[in-house]
């Protein structure tokens, strides 16, 4: 597209522009150059939007939480005079046709809430830009179009999702950008060095955490969002340059959850996001990629909470910079981006406007329907206590996180139900008084099924994202899907871990190892100097039976801290909810007597992370946040650039998270890592690291190979190799699954697996297949790729060829072990159950 007079490109689209008031400033009057020139740093973007609300009486402009980098987090509320003037009321009748408040909505006038977030991945950097020069047009006119949909519609703007992510970006790109923007793609100013904008402070792509909210940015945000719970929500994005634009509707598939109206409202707004871009000629498309199944995103977790969700894809990202030539010869400048971007953010209020009773009524119907016929099988879902407070207390937070309600069991026997555990039907099962009942009645009915549901419907193998998430695997807590409508009384939370209190000092404090909140009890002792010691087999004492992994914290090695050891016990027992008991005897009932041999000596690790190119920055960034912000744990970040200049020997534990390091380790590097490897280093490999150490001399990890083919074996059906080009996608999912959840058999006898059981639900994000250690453990397994399937896509081709195959294993190597985690059990940091897994291969793992 040829380059045209910016402002008068957004005339000609809009026509709702023609009479400005003067005293609020446009973006380029205040910034002090064009916008669309530079990447405008997001403090200057604040101080942009707190100047608008300062003059005009349609903006409130508030802070509503700040990133880990201590960037502030801000909503924009724009609509007319009049209605800002109840704006309270609006929000609170709206929550009431939520049947989140209780009450009767005020009569009068009933106004539409559109959310638009921009820049929740930081180098999609036109969102932010884009953002201003909407609140300038929303802001400043009067007596146009714009006006009049401004008395039925209420815009929630939130400039940017991601600042510590944008200024990453924008702060790179204004240091070695040219003076004058080079298109080439070979020049440095498209080359955005690792990790990228894209991500947080962690490195966590927040668009795929709306539902988990495991970053401080969306935990934030989502409190403000459920204070409103908009009608339409907008998710402004970038795509790759040879990509034109994407704008509702979705592809396929939709989750079955969806209901015909928000089908139809997104074809409404496409339809009329696509009449300006007819009018300009610019290139879209619709119905493609971007599909509605996985519940985290920014379109889909609004849409499950009654809104119409859509994203929105502009050419551009990282790339792009603020011009760059496309295949088809063409420039595409960032003003083209933030003209894009602008078009559809207008179009979407305007379309909105025009259906705001209907979206309002359907917004009632939604949540009305959700309380008094939720649709689906499963009128309930029951989690059993079975003793795992620290698991169901989790899970409770997570629900409350959601505003999904729930309920202590009034005792029942003989309920039947869906085994989430064995992957069948009718399964009997009771209800205690300590169990959690959810309803599937409630406001956030449609999201409780869609995140409980024991085996997601998926139209299409083709999409976008995982297909599996469910809350009972991602807990490791054993529950039930029952066709039966379930009363239960309010929910008490379990009773606070307490500590054995004794007169004297005992002999030993025990602390059963259950769970992270275990874990982190164990990072503050080693933390402060406590030797701690643990049971590597069963034992009773005092009548009560502990389990392998027990921590055991004796008198002896701890002499010089006995004074402060009871104040210790209790202070960390209270702000960890973990239980701590006293063993007043080294001499146990049943097992391994404290002294033995047998029982394990843990030291404080010094721990060290591989990051830098070649590290996938999301796996980096579970692993960082985990050991910062869960574990509180300290860590050493290494980067792959000089991961071997450093001595090695100061570190215990090394993880490689998931990644490719094939051009970091060559031959002398692999050597001098099995070197540090056999004098005592501890060497943890995550996911596609693997790859890097298959086959290799030393390394016991082998790729699992396809059975030899007998002479009797019946021969090809030679029309398998008629297959169409246009069935190139459905081949390759034959041999792939875009994540699914895996039951896998664990040796509980082996400390990797302390704590878990003999069971573990994985999340399998890779079609790899390794074969059984042979030199080595095998502590996680799929015997048979197809039975142990629990929910989730997996090509009908790949089911059986993960049958055999390792999931979880160690390998000893000299005095040092390598922990082979095929799945990655911190993806995303939702898998709850992982995080033990993981805490014993820091802790646990060759300390036996």
């Amino acid at each position: 597209m040829k380059k045209t007079l910016f402002l008068a490109c957004l005339l000609l689209a809009f026509g709702a522009l023609r009479s400005v008031a003067q005293q609020v400033p446009s973006p380029s009057q205040f910034l002090g150059y064009e916008l669309g020139t530079k990447f405008t740093p997001h403090h200057k973007v604040v101080q942009y939007f707190e100047t608008v609300a300062g003059l005009s009486n349609r903006v409130r402009y508030s802070q509503y939480g700040q990133t880990y980098e201590g960037r502030p987090l801000t909503l924009a509320y724009v609509s007319s005079a009049e209605n800002m003037s109840r704006i309270d009321e609006i929000r609170t009748d709206n929550l009431k046709r939520a049947q989140l408040m209780e009450g009767t909505p005020a009569p009068g006038k009933q106004v539409a809430i559109v959310w638009l977030s921009y820049n929740v991945h930081g180098n999609e950097a036109s969102g932010t830009e884009a953002s201003m020069l909407t609140l300038y047009a929303l802001a400043s006119t009067s007596g146009d179009s714009t006006n009049n949909w401004l008395k039925n519609t209420l815009v929630v703007m939130d400039p940017c999702v991601n600042p510590d992510g944008r200024d990453r970006y924008a702060n790179w790109y204004n240091q070695v950008g040219n003076r004058m923007p080079n298109p080439q793609l070979m020049s440095r100013e498209h080359r955005e060095p690792w990790p990228g904008g894209r991500v947080n402070h962690y490195y966590f792509d927040l668009n795929r955490d709306w539902a988990w909210q495991t970053q401080v940015e969306s935990q934030q945000r989502m409190r403000v969002y459920r204070e409103w719970m908009p009608h339409i929500h907008v998710d402004f994005h970038e795509q790759f340059i040879n990509s034109p634009y994407y704008f509702a509707p979705a592809a396929e598939p939709f989750h079955d959850a969806i209901t015909q109206w928000q089908r139809q409202m997104q074809d409404i707004i496409g339809r009329n996001n696509a009449r300006y871009f007819d009018q300009n000629g610019w290139l879209y498309f619709t119905k493609e990629v971007f599909d509605l199944l996985y519940p985290s995103y920014g379109d889909t977790y609004p849409t499950f909470n009654g809104a119409i969700g859509m994203t929105y894809e502009q050419a551009g990202h990282g790339i792009a910079g603020l011009a760059v030539n496309t295949s088809d010869g063409d420039t595409l400048t960032l003003q083209e981006r933030i003209r894009h971007h602008y078009t559809t953010g207008l179009s979407t209020i305007e379309a909105t406007s025009g259906q705001f009773t209907k979206v309002i009524g359907e917004f009632e119907k939604y949540f009305k329907n959700a309380v008094e016929k939720p649709e689906g099988p499963y009128k309930a879902y029951v989690v059993k206590a079975n003793g795992n407070h620290n698991k169901q207390t989790a899970l409770a937070q997570m629900l409350d996180k959601q505003g999904i309600r729930y309920y202590n069991g009034l005792s029942q026997k003989s309920l039947k139900g869906y085994s989430y555990n064995s992957g069948k039907k009718d399964q009997s099962f009771s209800l205690a008084k300590d169990d959690l009942v959810i309803p599937a009645s409630q406001p956030a009915g449609n999201l409780v099924r869609v995140l409980f549901e024991p085996k997601t419907y998926v139209s299409t193998p083709l999409t976008y994202d995982i297909t599996a998430w469910n809350l009972p695997y991602a807990y490791g807590l054993e529950t039930y899907a029952t066709a039966t409508t379930l009363n239960g009384q309010q929910y008490t939370a379990p009773e606070p871990a307490q500590i054995d209190k004794g007169k004297e000092m005992p002999y030993a404090y025990l602390v059963p190892w259950n769970g992270l909140p275990s874990a982190r009890f164990l990072s503050k002792l080693l933390q402060e100097g406590i030797v701690v010691r643990f049971a590597t087999e069963p034992f009773t004492s005092l009548g009560k039976n502990y389990d392998r992994g027990t921590l055991i914290i004796t008198r002896a090695a701890n002499e010089s801290r006995q004074r402060r050891m009871p104040a210790l016990m209790e202070s960390l027992s209270s702000q960890l909810n973990v239980s701590v008991y006293r063993g007043i005897s080294g001499l146990v009932t049943q097992g391994k007597d404290f002294g033995s041999g047998t029982v394990g000596l843990l030291k404080a690790p010094h721990i060290a992370i591989v990051g830098g190119e070649g590290a996938d920055a999301n796996a980096f960034g579970s692993v960082w946040h985990f050991m910062e912000r869960q574990l509180e744990y300290p860590v050493t970040v290494l980067e792959t650039d000089y991961l071997f200049d450093v001595d090695l020997n100061s570190i215990d534990v090394l993880i490689m998270p998931n990644g490719y390091y094939s051009s970091v380790l060559n031959k002398q590097a692999h050597t001098a890592l099995k070197q540090w490897v056999r004098q005592g280093g501890r060497l943890i490999l995550l996911r596609s690291a693997l790859n890097s150490f298959v086959g290799k001399e030393g390394y016991a990890l082998e790729r699992k190979k396809a059975p030899e083919k007998k002479g009797k074996d019946k021969a090809p059906d030679p029309g398998t190799l008629l297959k169409t080009y246009g069935q190139r996608n459905e081949q390759f999912v034959d041999n792939n699954t875009p994540g699914s959840v895996y039951q896998v058999r664990l040796d509980p006898t082996h400390p990797l697996a302390f704590g878990l059981g003999s069971s573990y639900y994985s999340l399998k994000t890779s079609s790899s297949q390794f074969a059984y250690l042979q030199n080595g453990w095998n502590v996680g397994v799929i015997t048979n790729g197809t039975e142990q399937l629990r929910n989730g896509l997996v090509g009908s081709a790949l089911q059986p060829k993960l049958s055999n195959t390792l999931v979880f294993g160690t390998q000893s190597m000299g005095s040092g072990q390598v922990v082979y985690f095929v799945d990655d059990p911190l993806f995303r940091s939702f898998w709850h159950n992982g995080k033990l897994l993981f805490a014993n291969a820091l802790f646990m793992v060759g300390q036996d």
